[in-house]
């Protein structure tokens, strides 16, 4: 018996007439676990790609006929990129050309498809709910002209095939029957392993209603949370309408499989297919297409985006495009691609999903042009260039919030990406306090209590109420013309195409009208409604007018990245400039990066959301987070050359499970902008408004420090000359000294702990000390594991855990190691007042007896309660602004600090308005800027190192071997760093106690004063006449770096080395430093004199 194709319509034409490919005999009744090896009966040899005699017009051609504001479909100026990575036999328009017969798949014949056919019509029959007459040609129909394949019927039941087939004739029925004649079938049967829809539709167009089977099928199966788990997809469209002469819409049949590997668990980077393949895969792909498959998976897996190519097929207008990329990377791709060629009036006459073990997905779909489209649509030939290069934007953001405007063909794609990112920036920086905030602060005194509280209030409920997410979305959705001509704007200078780059696709000019900045500005007046239509649109403008370099145009790439200008900025709410800001959206998350000086250093952290709730708020926050991060870093880089710099992802709601994901793709998109482009067709040249060379310097924060060593190796692997420098925190593979191994942020902690036990003379074993950030952080652990305080209560993302008595200390040891929170503590080692309360415990009874209704509300707030068992608290981690204004009252009783010291280990975990209430009330407060500094000297040192080697003497002297053992340089060098760490911190708490006892002037603002008169010294000394002087220069220099390091390299070699920008910032951050520790914040004019004569006269001496 012949088997049935799948196509449903797999008529070809070959010879020069069309010929059925139904009579391909494959002897098996499967299983699949035993596929013999197809052979392709039509291939007269091994070589299937022949040179194609079509040449590709340019398809600016199809741009020019389109006019201003007219309705036909039209791409948005954009490089073009086709067929990346290059592969071999392309003929004029960049694609290989398929032979139709070896086109596809085959499925393997079920031989026992006549006989299942008579049991079918006998449950059809049976049920009695189509006419007996008309049985067989229902049954005909389905098996024979919908282009199901055997194995759907293979692993159907028949009874299950008989109610699919009674319902699609009850679906027609209904459709014919209907007074507004709607061409509605809709089936569908979701299984836990398969799934199976069938839909009308027209063509060509996009369905925005109805139950969105392609949505679904994404949604439960191909974007499904169970990554062990994954399907295969084929989808075929019917040849012929359902035969009524009115109907345009045909069958979309959908047919979903769970696969079976022939091994599950390969490798990342193994590419047989014979090992990474489904086994159904293996038994229906032709020849050809495994070679497709074959040498398109080669180039994936060393690939962070997609690779995308186009196949011409011999003696058809049909195109076959085939898209490979990173499974989990693009949510929501497989629906949003048909929207995209929907656009262009192509459709798809099948369609498949393939997943390969290694991790990689591969579609495949076979385009041509719909039919009875107009004339606004361009030849297929020409849209298939638009296409081809619009999907890797697609792959950058499947999904957006603007993606209707799309879908329903208001807007181009690249308009609606833009109006997305657009809307991201408008919620961070639209909801700004404005003058009426300003005239308050005017008015209003900051150092009164009951004014600085409400001050703070009304900043959180201005920029909580004024414009909401949904609300800004709202008013950009009902302006589409404005989107268009404000996109003009931005594409027109950001879009450039440089020497020997592919220039086919390059309207001459935008499609609409470029307007100027004030003409922008009319238009907007003239068509909004109302003031806040009219906020929302102007921040399209300063948007525009603030990105100074972007990726937007690059024809590979994973995210959106924008350098912006941040001038727009208001000095009232951001007093400290920014020197850079870049602003990254994934199809993930969002994210920021923002540094103070040219040269910076900072963390990369990823913040989660544990529910809408949260995710509101921290998105509400991100930015000013993220500022003051950078801002704290800042202050806290005091001691070394770099600035402070933060960068934060925020993962969407829904991908909350995407942390590395996201992180790759703001890292590889940031690097866009860094490096600069030499490959064309995948990496062209960006229009540089900055101008100016940049390196960022980069760490591990929240969530980030298992992501390091890929961002350090894949900075190497796209070229990045400073790819040593690029990431510290790194695995010491790599160089990199490792933060938690070595306890470089806790010493610098504990220097301050020290500090004020040695200036009471307190005796640590008898101070009660809690600590949030438990035993299986980085800070908490070592910081448990370095102290000998009496701990009664420990706060962790797991619960609290309290003993009056002093927690278990071999207890707490043994969770610090093996890094492990508060929940897996032996409670037999509490004393009977002690207690453990657990996020999601209910109604718990203390031993006190109160009652704690909700675990999680309890450890929110435990580290707020007034039980007068703490005389040292360190905060090691949670939430920044954990205390507040307000939320601080809780700690004061009587006017006086409950809690007695507190030295802030995590960044910003206390409000500095918090930080004076504490100290007012008789508090010992170090803030995180001077307490937590440890890491960032270890960085910057690390940072050292990687500039000052070459990669040789770096591999040689800082990077483990294979087996783990150390270089004894390296060994040598990271105690050299904790010294140097130590010494950093006892000067710097010495300064502040001692300026305190002399000024009375708060200590929290003394480490501000401090940090401000170091960063202003440090940059006029680095400008100053003093650089100049050599033999000062290279004596401050010698001072400044590792003895270490200019034994083994040489202070010549470095200074050769290292970037001039990086040595005058060692040199004006070390004498700065060294300056106003001994001098104070405030010292009087001749004391720098003095303090230079001083070295001049050492120098001299030498």
């Amino acid at each position: 018996m012949a088997s049935t194709a799948i196509q449903p319509s797999l008529s070809s034409p070959v010879g020069g007439r069309r010929r059925r490919v139904s009579g391909l005999t494959i002897t098996t009744d499967l299983p699949l676990s035993s596929f013999p090896d197809y052979v392709d009966p039509f291939a007269s040899s091994d070589e299937t790609m022949t040179e194609s005699p079509v040449t590709m017009s340019a398809a600016h051609r199809l741009v020019e006929k389109v006019k201003v504001d007219e309705a036909a479909r039209h791409p948005s100026p954009q490089p073009t990129h086709v067929s990346y990575p290059p592969f071999s036999k392309l003929n004029g328009n960049g694609h290989r050309v398929l032979r139709s017969a070896t086109v596809g798949y085959v499925a393997p014949e079920f031989k026992g498809k006549k006989e299942q056919m008579i049991q079918v019509k006998e449950h059809i029959i049976k049920s009695g709910w189509i006419p007996e007459p008309l049985v067989d040609a229902q049954v005909a129909w389905f098996y024979n002209e919908l282009g199901i394949d055997d194995v759907y019927f293979q692993t159907e039941d028949p009874e299950v095939i008989a109610k699919h087939i009674t319902s699609l004739y009850a679906a027609k029925i209904a459709a014919f029957s209907r007074e507004d004649r709607r061409e509605e079938i809709r089936l569908d049967m979701e299984a836990s392993d398969h799934a199976i829809y069938i839909d009308t539709s027209e063509p060509g167009k996009s369905n925005t209603t109805g139950p969105q089977y392609e949505h679904r099928l994404e949604s439960k199966y191909l974007d499904g949370g169970d990554p062990s788990k994954r399907f295969r997809v084929e989808t075929f469209r019917s040849p012929t309408s359902m035969g009524h002469s009115d109907f345009k819409a045909t069958l979309r049949c959908y047919f979903v499989y769970q696969c079976q590997f022939v091994e599950p668990n390969a490798d990342p980077k193994e590419t047989r297919l014979e090992v990474i393949s489904d086994r159904m895969f293996l038994a229906k792909a032709t020849k050809n297409t495994k070679q497709i498959y074959q040498e398109i998976i080669e180039h994936s897996v060393n690939r962070t985006g997609p690779v995308i190519e186009v196949f011409d097929i011999e003696g058809s207008r049909e195109k076959r495009l085939v898209v490979a990329f990173r499974a989990r990377t693009a949510r929501g791709l497989f629906s949003a691609l048909s929207d995209l060629y929907h656009y262009y009036g192509v459709t798809s006459s099948r369609k498949y999903v393939e997943q390969f073990s290694n991790g990689i997905t591969v579609m495949s779909i076979y385009l041509r042009p719909a039919p009875n489209v107009d004339s606004k649509y361009p030849p297929i030939e020409e849209s298939i260039h638009q296409i081809t290069q619009e999907v890797s934007l697609l792959y950058c953001m499947p999904q957006t919030k603007i993606h209707s405007l799309f879908a329903s063909g208001q807007l181009s794609l690249q308009e609606t990406c833009y109006a997305h990112c657009v809307w991201v920036f408008v919620q961070h920086f639209l909801n700004r306090l404005g003058s009426e905030y300003a005239s308050l602060v005017a008015t209003l005194d900051p150092n009164n209590n009951g004014h600085a509280e409400i001050l703070s209030r009304m900043k959180k409920r201005l920029r909580t109420e004024t414009f909401t997410p949904d609300y800004i979305l709202e008013i950009i959705l009902s302006h589409p013309q404005l989107i268009r001509a404000l996109y003009a704007s931005f594409a027109s200078v950001h879009m450039k195409v440089g020497p020997g780059f592919d220039r086919r696709s390059i309207a001459p000019t935008p499609t609409t009208e470029v307007l100027s900045d004030a003409k922008l500005k009319d238009k907007i007046t003239r068509e909004v409604s109302n003031e806040h239509e009219e906020m929302v649109m102007t921040a399209f403008r300063v948007f525009n007018n603030a990105v100074l370099k972007t990726n937007y145009f690059t024809p590979t790439k994973v995210a959106l990245s924008f350098r912006l200008d941040p001038s727009f900025l208001p000095p009232i709410e951001y007093p400290i400039p920014l020197y850079g800001m870049f602003l990254v959206i994934t199809a993930e998350s969002r994210g920021f990066h923002l540094r103070f000086k040219d040269v910076a250093r900072g963390g990369i952290r990823i913040v989660k959301s544990r529910s809408k709730e949260a995710y509101s708020i921290n998105a509400r926050n991100l930015f000013d987070e993220n500022y003051a991060l950078a801002s704290t870093q800042q202050r806290k880089n005091k001691d070394i050359p770099e600035g402070g710099s933060k960068g934060v992802i925020l993962l969407d709601p829904k991908q909350q499970d995407k942390a590395q994901e996201a992180f790759e793709k703001y890292i590889d998109s940031i690097l866009d902008l860094l490096l600069k482009a030499e490959t064309p067709g995948i990496k062209n040249p960006i229009v540089d408004l900055y101008g100016k060379e940049e390196i960022l310097f980069m760490g591990p924060d929240e969530n980030t420090a298992d992501l390091v060593d890929w961002a350090t190796e894949h900075a190497r692997n796209r070229g990045a000359p400073w790819w040593k420098s690029f990431f510290t925190g790194k695995s010491p593979k790599l160089g990199g000294i490792p933060h938690d191994t070595y306890g470089m942020t806790t010493l610098s902690v504990r220097e301050y702990v020290k500090g004020i036990y040695r200036k009471l003379n307190l005796d640590p074993s008898t101070v009660r000390k809690m600590q949030t950030g438990g035993p299986d952080g980085d800070l908490g652990s070592n910081e448990i594991l370095l102290s000998n305080e009496k701990y009664t209560a420990i706060v962790d993302g797991s619960g609290v855990l309290v003993d009056p008595n002093g927690i278990d200390k071999e207890e707490l040891r043994r969770l610090a190691k093996k890094r492990q929170m508060i929940v897996h503590f032996d409670l037999s080692k509490l004393s009977k007042d002690g207690y453990r309360v657990l996020c999601d415990d209910m109604n718990v009874t203390l031993p006190t007896g109160e009652v704690v209704n909700n675990g999680t509300a309890f450890r929110n707030t435990f580290h707020l309660r007034n039980d007068g068992m703490t005389d040292m608290f360190v905060p090691c981690g949670g939430r920044p602004e954990s205390i507040d204004l307000v939320s601080v009252n809780k700690l004061i009783k009587n006017g006086k600090a409950t809690i007695p010291y507190i030295v802030e280990g995590a960044n910003l975990f206390i409000t500095q308005d918090a930080k004076l209430r504490l100290e007012q009330a008789g508090c010992i407060v170090y803030k995180d800027a001077s307490a937590n500094k440890g890491g960032v000297t270890s960085s910057s040192l690390e940072v050292l190192a990687s500039l000052s080697f070459d990669d040789a003497g770096f591999v040689k002297h800082m990077c483990h071997d294979a087996k783990g053992n150390a270089p004894e340089f390296y060994q040598a060098y990271v105690r050299a760093v904790q010294e140097k760490i130590q010494e950093n911190a006892r000067l710097e708490f010495e300064a502040i106690w001692r300026e305190h006892e002399q000024t009375g002037v708060p200590r929290s603002v003394l480490s501000d004063k401090l940090s401000t008169a170091i960063t202003t010294l440090d940059q006029e000394l680095q400008h100053s006449d003093l650089w100049e002087t050599e033999h000062l220069r290279r004596a401050v220099l010698e001072d400044a770096l590792p003895n270490l390091l200019i034994e083994k390299v040489g202070l010549d070699t470095i200074i050769e080395r290292v970037p001039d920008a990086y040595l005058r910032a060692i040199f004006g951050s070390y004498l700065a430093s060294r300056f106003v520790y001994e001098c104070g914040s405030s010292p009087s004019q001749f004391a720098f004199y003095d303090f230079m004569s001083k070295r001049m006269a050492k120098i001299n001496r030498v």
